[in-house]
Parts: structure tokens; sequence; C-alpha cells
């Protein structure tokens, strides 16, 4: 257990946050500002948001455990993380501040019909829920040990703040509490890197040259083939995604429709990648230095097997009184982040406007969005629980919502190029790519699914949301032009 210092300190980080919530939600104005915060943020704050959204404890904890194990191969995902933000702020940024629509999803119901803005907002929601779940699920995993709660008190109280401050502030408090978590963030994960250089006996010299000499910083193969997690193919993955991430990603979009300005929006999604990119380096670095350090000085690591736990072991074990606080307070930053004021905002605008009460007014609106916040806040907090004991069963819920997600940017792209794609063109061509993506899933699935060898996917995981995505984009495309020249 942490010693009391360290706990001082993560109490108040975590009183901070709520503070925030509390402190705006005295200046909140009405609707408008609650999803939108009548776009007048800066886009330093914006990014810096962002930023934290992109770093969860997911990242904070498994990078580590994955360069300790292997290499750099996953760092790739980030690498293509500023090709995604050259393509946003020259196309999705413009497109969605010039729409005048909070929502993500609405100009899907203009190109394609109510189903294409149903069902992107439908996967939305269901990713996020089962998002906010396992985030704070592995938050709780990863401190228990730390802190000496129990996991469930963890996720309970992690889940209670995080719906407190969004319901309190809306999305200014999610913007600004994202600034305060990105730089306790940033402030936690460097103190560890030149603790664990500090320790390690040859310093940094030593760390370079053992991990040079075992392979620990490889990005992975170069070559082609697409059964392997080469560079390529990772890259192409983190293309993707982050795609998705500026594209159609209500939470990010949402974000930088925040800023007061075009020109602050575009700086938002700069500061967001310039500061990410390096700073999973950082997650990287720390775990090639952990693996020089334990292999160095085996005792230290005691008992530790799994690689996901040799970093909080680090956190508890070799870290000052006072650093070890703000460090676990780091992990909290990069779990907390809130989506649940998109998910509110997609079910007044997407659910309760469009199919129940398009008339809704200040007042009314205002209650839906508190309660849904509350409703989705609940169920993420409940999933986390769920976790505990059915974390198997929860994995497979997330890899189904990713799975029908991965239809929504291959469905935007095609709206974006192709003017002459409709309703009818957009529907077969999402079915196609559901079920391309479904058939390359399957190897995913092996206790619900068993197909002969000869049928099943030949290539790696990764490439499913990429061809899935482009399989929807060209067969609309070529849908379109057939319909065209008959």
């Amino acid at each position: 257990m942490l010693p009391t210092l360290d706990l001082l300190v993560l109490v108040a980080y975590l009183a901070a946050v709520v503070g925030i919530g509390a402190w705006f939600a005295l200046r909140r104005t009405g609707a408008d500002d609650f999803m939108a915060a009548s776009q007048s943020l800066p886009g330093w704050a914006v990014g810096l948001s962002m930023f934290g959204s992109y770093v969860s404890s997911i990242s904070f904890l498994a990078n580590p455990g994955k360069a300790y194990a292997g290499n750099w191969n996953a760092f790739v995902f980030s690498l293509a993380t500023p090709v995604a933000a050259a393509i946003a702020v020259r196309y999705f940024v413009p497109f969605y501040r010039h729409t005048g629509e909070i929502s993500a999803y609405e100009h899907l119901e203009h190109r394609f019909g109510p189903w294409a803005r149903t069902y992107a907002v439908i996967c939305f929601l269901l990713t996020q829920m089962a998002r906010t779940g396992t985030v704070i699920y592995l938050l709780a995993l990863a401190v228990a040990p730390l802190t000496g709660w129990e996991v469930s008190t963890t996720i309970i109280v992690t889940g209670v703040l995080m719906t407190l401050y969004t319901m309190a502030g809306g999305i200014k408090a999610v913007v600004w509490t994202g600034v305060l978590q990105s730089a306790v963030l940033i402030a936690g994960t460097s103190l560890c890197v030149l603790a664990v250089i500090g320790q390690t006996p040859g310093g940094l010299s030593e760390i370079l040259e053992t991990g040079w000499r075992n392979d620990k910083f490889s990005l992975g193969s170069f070559g082609t083939s697409l059964r392997e997690p080469t560079f390529w193919v990772v890259f192409a993955y983190g293309l993707v995604i982050n795609l998705g991430n500026f594209g159609t990603d209500q939470s990010y979009i949402q974000r930088y429709l925040t800023a007061r300005s075009d020109r602050e929006a575009v700086k938002s999604i700069w500061i967001t990648t310039l500061l990410y990119v390096p700073t999973a380096a950082v997650f990287f670095f720390i775990g090639t230095s952990l693996s020089v350090l334990y292999g160095a000085q085996p005792e230290l690591l005691g008992s530790v097997e799994q690689a996901d736990k040799v970093f909080p072991h680090f956190i508890k074990n070799q870290l000052p009184v006072g650093l070890a606080g703000l460090v676990v307070a780091a992990i909290f930053a990069a779990s907390m982040d809130s989506n649940l004021n998109s998910m509110a905002t997609l079910t007044l605008c997407d659910l309760y406007k469009r199919y129940l009460r398009p008339e809704a007014g200040e007042r009314e609106s205002m209650r839906v969005l508190y309660i849904s916040t509350l409703f989705w806040g609940a169920m993420g907090t409940g999933i986390g629980l769920w976790m505990i004991r059915a974390g198997l069963a929860l994995d497979a819920w997330w890899q189904l919502a990713g799975i029908f997600a991965g239809g929504v940017l291959g469905l935007f792209l095609l709206g974006l190029v192709s003017r002459r794609s409709d309703n009818a063109a957009g529907a077969i061509a999402v079915i196609v790519g559901l079920l391309v993506i479904l058939w390359m899933s399957v190897p995913q699935f092996p206790q619900w699914v068993t197909i002969p060898a000869e049928f099943r996917n030949p290539w790696h995981s990764y490439m499913t949301v990429v061809v899935g995505t482009l399989v929807i984009f060209w067969v609309g495309l070529g849908i379109s032009a057939l319909r065209k020249s008959a």
C-alpha cells in the first residue's frame, strides 16, 4: 500500500477533478453550453483534452508491458497519427465545423437516410459503454495493489467521480479536466523515465546499448506479409483507427467543435498529435528501460511474471515517497477522461429529439442531458463491476462493437468523396462490408464459431478494420457507378 503522503497526493488530484466540474456548473448557460461550450474554448485547451483521450489506462499500463516483453512494434500505431491529423485538418475539421451540427452523425441522415445516422449512433454508444467499463476496470486492477483499495471500490469511486464532474460542468468540465489530466499525465510519466534511468546501472547509455543489442527498439518487420504485425500492417491499422478518431468519433469531433474558430480547431488537432506521438514513445521507452533494469537486477522484480504488472511493481517499490502518488494520479488521469458528455449529446440530438420530442425546449433538453449522463455513467460503472467476474464475456462484446463500428468510417468516406452515392448504395456497401468484417473476425471467437482452415481469414487481425473500411468505400463507389451507367 502507498505511504500516506502518496495517498494524499492522489486524493488531492481527485478532489481537483470534482472541483473543476463544480466550478463550471456555476457558469453554465444552457444546453448549447453543456454540449458545445458555445464554441468559446481555446485550441490549446481542446488539444490537451483530446490528447488525454488518446492516453487511457490501457496504453499507460499495456504499452510499457509490450515493450518490456517484446519490442516497439506497437508504437508504429502512433506514427500513423500525424498522417491522420493532416487529413483531418484538411477535410474533417472544416466539414464538421461548417455543418453547424453538434452531432457527428446527423449528416449521415442527409446523405443516406435515417438508418445510417441511427446505426452510427448505436455503434458509438455501445463501443463507448464497453470502453468506459474496460478502462476503469483495468485502472482498478492496476492501482488496487498500490492503494490497498478493493477493485470494486476503485471502480465505483472512479465511475461516480467521472459522472459527477461531467454532469456538473458539461463539455467545459470535460475539456478543462482534460487539461489537468494531461498535465498530471505528462508530469507522472516524465518522473518515471527519470527514475528508471537513475536506478538502472549504467544509466541511459546502458539502456540504449542493451536495448539495441537485444532488438528491443525494433519497429517490426518491413516485409510485405499481411499475416503478421509488420510495420506496414500496424501502420495501416493505426491510420484507419486514427482517421476514425478524428473523423467519425463523436467524443473527438465534439471537442474540436468547441474551439472558438476554425484555426483554433486545427491547432487542437496538431497539439493532440504532437503530444501523443512522443508520449507514446515514452511509454515504450519505460518498458524497454525496465527490461534492462530488472535484467541487471532481477532480485528487484521479485515474483512478478506478467509483463503488464512490471510497471505497477516499479511504481510501488522503486519510486520515492510522494512521486508514486503523482504517478498513480497520472494513471487515474489516463482513465478518467469522460466520453459521457458525448454519449448524452447523441442521446438528446440523435435519439430523443429525432424520434420522440423534436420540439423539446431548453429545460427539457437539459433534463435529458442530465439523465442520460447519469445513465451512461451508471452503465459504464456497472460494466466495470461486471468485468470482475465476466471479463472475457465483455472482451467479446467490445470486439463485436468494434466490428460493427468498423463500417462507420467507410460509410463516412463514401459520403464525403462520392456525391452520387445514395441510400441504396450506402446500405448495400455497409451490409457487404460488415459481412466481410464478420468473416475476418471469426478467428477471434473460436468459442462461438469454427470454420475449416481453408476458409478462414489468412490475414492478421489488424487488417480486419482496414479491409472492412476499404470494402465499404469501394463497393459503394462501384454500385454508384453501375447505377449511373445503367
